[in-house]
């Protein structure tokens, strides 16, 4: 019984290590203080930002600000609304845009990133929207905190786009 728990667990240990060679690329993250990470990102037309590392957030989001320089350099196209839960519990319409194309880091471009646009100057977040498309992604806080991921690359941008007539609930 031992021996088959012992190969069981050389097993388990042999197809994580598979699995970690799939993280390719690596992204500094850095705290600003209240134990929040921030990593260095790029948005095509807009320029560089920082995103809040948000794994709570179902879509990266971007500011109304940000939305007006994209869409005069025709980097962005509006997808859906939808009702995001606020961080406070609130709820409020969103428009969400596609953005054409994010590099987080200097090495791992996404592209064709669902985005939902919070009014004013809101600062912008790294949401599932954009960490799904990097899968998996992994967040290590010691020694150097940064984040893992892998599959950093393109899609196609018309399997994205969706028009909804009804929003759905999401948390922003």
């Amino acid at each position: 019984m031992y021996r088959h728990i012992f190969l069981t667990l050389i097993a388990l240990s042999m197809s994580c290590n598979l699995d970690a060679q799939e993280f390719g690329t690596s992204v500094s993250i850095h705290d600003k203080g209240k134990e929040t990470y921030y990593v260095e990102g790029f948005i095509a037309g807009l320029g560089s930002v920082d995103f809040l590392v948000d794994t709570g957030s179902s879509y990266m989001t971007i500011n109304e600000e940000a939305l007006e320089v994209l869409k005069t350099q025709n980097q962005v196209r509006y997808v859906k609304e939808l009702i995001g839960i606020m961080a406070d519990g609130s709820s409020k319409q969103v428009p969400v845009y596609l953005i054409e194309q994010v590099t987080l880091g200097s090495q791992c471009t996404l592209n064709d990133v669902e985005a939902a646009v919070l009014p004013a100057k809101t600062r912008y977040i790294l949401g599932l929207s954009a960490l799904k498309k990097a899968s998996p992604f992994a967040i290590h806080t010691e020694p150097l905190p940064k984040l893992v991921l892998s599959h950093c690359g393109t899609e196609d941008l018309e399997n994205k786009v969706k028009k909804t007539a009804e929003p759905e609930a999401s948390t922003v």
